[in-house]
């Protein structure tokens, strides 16, 4: 997985790229820690081949912590990638545009 970090001004972009599963959503969880005072954070997964209960549980907890603040946005996301969102639920926690 790569990732790629775009900031303006408090607001965070990340672009993800590969899997997101239980090797690599440790990396994508310590990306998110190092953001501490950005206030939005928007996970662009455009180039995101597949997500893992791994990588669903990152997200979670991103969304829980920029709840707090200023909000975050998990966009681009493929019809494949839908589908795991919807048979978990995360459809309807997380706001995915």
């Amino acid at each position: 997985m790569t990732i790629t970090k775009n900031q303006n001004g408090t607001c965070v972009t990340l672009n993800i790229e590969g899997r997101l599963d239980t090797i690599t959503a440790p990396d994508l969880e310590k990306e998110i820690q190092l953001l501490g005072e950005a206030h939005s954070l928007e996970v662009n997964c455009k180039d995101l081949e597949y997500i893992s209960s791994a990588g669903l549980r990152v997200l979670f907890a991103a969304h829980k912590s920029f709840t707090k603040k200023g909000g975050m946005t998990i966009t681009n996301v493929k019809d494949i990638l839908l589908e795991i969102f919807d048979v978990t639920g995360f459809r309807n926690i997380l706001n995915i545009k």
